[in-house]
């Protein structure tokens, strides 16, 4: 498993400029069999730091998001291994994850919403929760959904807890 000990905890995110940049400083020291648990609501960020992670990565892109696909695989431009950028949201148990024949041992996979599922496909691994809103001023309505108008792009802080799992 990759040396990521070092980032571990909570640190504030200021704008997606610094959300890449951690995904940047996380992506250079990922290595194939990493698998990294990304988890946060809808706008959190994910997407943005898996851009950074790529980019540390060296790999080939557009970096999108999988929602339609669930799972892209970017090559890797340098010689290292591959990126396999997941989303998990439409799985809708922890076999479907290991069914979509991915090769964790031979890449870094990077999973949005997967967190009730990488226990199936591994046994340790590292989760990057995001929170935004977090400081009270949340975009939350009281049925659980944002509001309209709100712009899930606008540079509000977030915070990022770093973690090694189980």
């Amino acid at each position: 498993m990759s040396g990521l000990d070092d980032l571990r905890g909570e640190r504030e995110i200021a704008s997606p400029a610094a959300m890449e940049a951690l995904g940047r400083e996380v992506g250079e020291r990922l290595r194939a069999g990493d698998l990294l648990v990304l988890t946060g609501a809808l706008g959190a960020g994910k997407t943005t730091l898996t851009r950074g992670i790529a980019a540390g990565l060296g790999v080939r892109g557009p970096i999108q998001s999988p929602t339609f696909v669930i799972a892209r695989t970017h090559p890797s431009l340098t010689g290292g291994a591959p990126l396999v950028h997941v989303d998990a949201y439409r799985l809708g148990q922890a076999a479907e994850l290991d069914d979509l024949d991915i090769d964790f041992a031979g890449s870094v996979v990077v999973a949005e919403w997967a967190a009730p599922f990488a226990h199936a496909v591994a046994d340790t691994w590292w989760e990057i929760e995001l929170d935004r809103e977090w400081h009270g001023r949340g975009v939350d309505t009281a049925c659980g959904t944002y509001g309209h108008g709100v712009d899930l792009d606008a540079e509000t802080p977030r915070l990022a807890r770093i973690s090694r799992r189980p």
